[in-house]
């Protein structure tokens, strides 16, 4: 691997929670699979274009992209070595030839001048440690009038649909685990406006969307799924089992308002964020 700027990330991701997502990646995915769709609407990604997919993980929107960028090629990236190798399996036994992977720090990775028409990322762009010279380091990687499309989490507050679902846990989780640190670092949109302006892109757009996240099959498998993500068990790892066996019950009987015929439900939102490495001229 390459230089490392975000060294505690790098740290953390290919650690227990780098492992922990490799290992349950169709879970998560199904968490995030709904903000598939308006993500790669904003992306408009074409045949012919040459991709990156920014902190990559397991790779499914690296091979999403793939099958839509089908006489171009795609480059996936992250800092995980458990979640790319994941990704190098998927994609191996989906038969994509034009997609690759790399295991490297965004902020600061060689990459060629210009190379990509698009870039994007699924909540990757978060966790960097100087967003404005990561995103001026990337504008140097797009093409010129080269497009930028990725989510990033919209502020849950207390009557948000996943705080109610997870009220018995809220009290307990007083601090980020390790991987997840960083993950607040764009939810103003004014924020990312004024990181992208300072990093020279323009046409910057932040839009709202709105899916349904899926936690799991019922509300028995919901909580299980939640109680073992990282910052649950970060949290928890020092709580007594009873305490935990309590609140996981009352964390289960609220995640049944939310069972569907589809499986446990619950309304999220994320930014849908675009820009261009140079302004396109209007009527273009």
């Amino acid at each position: 691997m390459h230089t490392i700027a975000n060294r505690q990330q790098a740290e953390a991701w290919n650690d227990w929670e780098g492992t922990l997502w490799a290992e349950h990646a169709e879970r998560y995915n199904g968490m995030m699979g709904a903000f598939n769709a308006p993500l790669f609407a904003a992306a408009d990604i074409t045949a012919p274009n040459r991709v990156l997919d920014v902190g990559c993980g397991t790779g499914q929107t690296t091979r999403l992209a793939a099958q839509r960028a089908y006489d171009g090629n795609v480059v996936g990236i992250d800092l995980s070595a458990p979640m790319l190798e994941r990704a190098r399996r998927d994609a191996a036994q989906e038969g994509l030839d034009n997609v690759t992977f790399e295991q490297g720090d965004a902020q600061v990775h060689p990459f060629p001048d210009r190379g990509f028409d698009v870039l994007i990322s699924r909540g990757g762009v978060m966790f960097f440690a100087d967003p404005v010279a990561a995103f001026t380091h990337l504008r140097h990687a797009l093409a010129p009038a080269g497009r930028l499309a990725f989510l990033g989490p919209q502020p849950a507050g207390p009557d948000s649909a996943y705080a109610r679902a997870t009220a018995a846990l809220s009290p307990f989780l007083r601090e980020a685990s390790p991987a997840s640190r960083g993950m607040g670092s764009l939810l103003d949109p004014a924020r990312t406006r004024h990181v992208l302006a300072a990093s020279g892109f323009t046409d910057i757009e932040v839009d709202p969307a709105e899916a349904p996240m899926t936690f799991g099959v019922n509300a028995d498998d919901a909580a299980d799924f939640i109680f073992s993500m990282g910052p649950t068990r970060y949290n928890l790892r020092h709580v007594d089992p009873s305490t935990i066996t309590r609140i996981r019950a009352e964390v289960h009987d609220t995640l049944t308002e939310f069972e569907t015929a589809d499986g446990v439900c619950i309304p999220g939102a994320v930014w849908i964020v675009t820009a261009t490495r140079e302004r396109i001229p209007s009527g273009k």
